[in-house]
């Protein structure tokens, strides 16, 4: 996977080609565990769970977790630009992304105490709310790693390993979840399905799996060395994030112009998975195994996308991945809308909603890939060395800033028309201004990389 080029890089001092494999290796392991709270639990199951009839119907419930997520991505946005700052500082980005990664494992466990029940209606979007939060803290320690085991030339594909790596690992936790507990009458362990006892395992299933593969990057890539940069207060952290924002946007405005676009077109991606599965079981009527079946397919459409969209990366450059990907989602999320679950006679075929939904759902799978991990090799080539957090953590702030669109156009759609399908129809909106915004961004061979001053 790696290349035998040998490079260094703060905290790297330029190991072997095969040491650089073993750290790639890690270092994806942890995409491998974190799609047990991507997959299982914010997209295909748990939250199909917390939407369900028990839980006041998907109207009433899709419209609390979206304001919920929406909640989540303030605290976010607000924080994470400091916490990346102070991790690159203080050389401490390993035991930053360890402390939120177990932060977000012990919030998704304590979801097995979630009900099936209006009345922990608030409790669960309160915990999946919460584990969000500490996963996007968690992410910005993890994305700025990207160059610590990547050279410039395979950086693409090193990060599109890694969101391959993500959906195969959704692909193995699902089917796990589904064979051994959402399929049996009874389960491993003993679990059954009465009062959701299935789901809520499943919720203890996703911290331990999630904890587990997140072990060797801790074990594997090397701690980044701590700078000789003067200690400042957490509150002092905002003025120095402010002069530095100024610095990059007056040596390299196109930074500071991808952040905004990608901040929308990121919501839009996110916005994909999380409510996904919600719009499968919701709209399409379809049951939790299906939902789960559809998502292992998916899983194994968006790692292929991955893969192939790492390798034009690093061909042809990221900006037209995401471009082509975006248009391809547009695409897609449109025929979806548009078609919805009712039975369809076109051209001379017939097909029902559920064929509609396997075809172009799994269309959006294959864009959704490609999108994302070009965005973050993106801003990766971008980064000034030794300050990857701090960008990455502009990265967060600047999606979470505007996180609340996709889940609030979502929520307002299903209420102005009162019916979940139309919530698409808000995503979609975020998509399509996220691409408007990105076609004017000079690709990084074009644009120099930011001067980031001293404290």
């Amino acid at each position: 996977m790696a290349s035998t080029t040998v490079h260094t890089t703060p905290g790297h001092p330029g190991p072997s080609a095969r040491l650089r494999r073993r750290e790639v290796w890690a270092w994806a392991s942890w995409d491998w565990g974190s799609a047990a709270f991507n997959a299982v639990m914010t997209t295909f199951v748990f939250t199909v769970y917390l939407t369900s009839d028990p839980f006041g119907g998907e109207d009433h419930a899709s419209a609390v977790l979206g304001t919920g997520l929406a909640v989540a991505g303030i605290v976010v946005a607000v924080l994470a630009p400091v916490t990346g700052q102070r991790s690159d500082a203080g050389g401490r980005r390993k035991l930053w992304l360890g402390l939120n990664t177990l932060a977000v494992c012990v919030a998704t466990g304590l979801c097995f105490f979630v009900y099936p029940s209006e009345n922990f209606l608030l409790v669960g979007v309160a915990l999946i709310a919460l584990a969000n939060v500490f996963f996007e803290f968690a992410n910005v320690n993890y994305f700025a790693m990207l160059k610590q085991v990547s050279t410039p030339a395979t950086i693409g594909k090193v990060s599109g390993f890694g969101w391959a790596m993500g959906y195969v690992g959704g692909i193995a936790a699902l089917a796990l979840v589904l064979v051994g507990f959402i399929n049996p009458d009874i389960g491993w362990f003993g679990v059954t399905s009465e009062n959701g006892q299935n789901v809520r395992a499943v919720a203890v299933f996703s911290a331990v799996w999630f904890l587990l593969f997140s072990l060797p990057i801790f074990f594997t890539v090397p701690e980044v060395p701590r700078t000789k940069a003067a200690k400042i207060g957490f509150i002092a952290s905002y003025g120095l994030l402010f002069r530095r924002i100024k610095a990059i946007y007056k040596t390299s405005p196109h930074t500071i112009f991808f952040l905004l676009a990608s901040a929308v077109f990121r919501d839009g991606l996110a916005a994909v998975f999380t409510f996904g599965g919600v719009i499968a079981s919701g709209t399409f009527g379809w049951e939790l195994p299906q939902v789960i079946m559809f998502a292992i397919f998916g899983n194994i459409v968006a790692a292929a996308g991955s893969f192939a969209g790492g390798f034009l990366d690093d061909r042809i450059g990221p900006k037209p991945v995401i471009v082509g990907s975006l248009t391809g989602l547009l695409l897609a999320g449109s025929a979806i809308a548009v078609l919805g679950p009712d039975d369809v006679s076109m051209f001379g075929l017939d097909w029902t909603g559920d064929t509609t939904f396997w075809i172009f759902g799994l269309a959006l799978c294959l864009f959704v890939g490609p999108a994302q991990s070009a965005s973050r090799a993106f801003l990766a080539r971008l980064a000034p060395d030794g300050e990857e957090g701090e960008l990455f953590g502009l990265y967060a702030t600047t999606g979470r800033a505007v996180s609340f669109l996709a889940p609030s156009l979502f929520a307002l759609f299903i209420t102005i028309f009162g019916a979940q399908r139309y919530g698409i129809i808000g995503i979609l909106l975020v998509l399509l201004l996220g691409l408007l915004a990105l076609l004017p961004v000079r690709a990084p061979g074009r644009t120099p990389k930011a001067v980031v001053p001293e404290v």
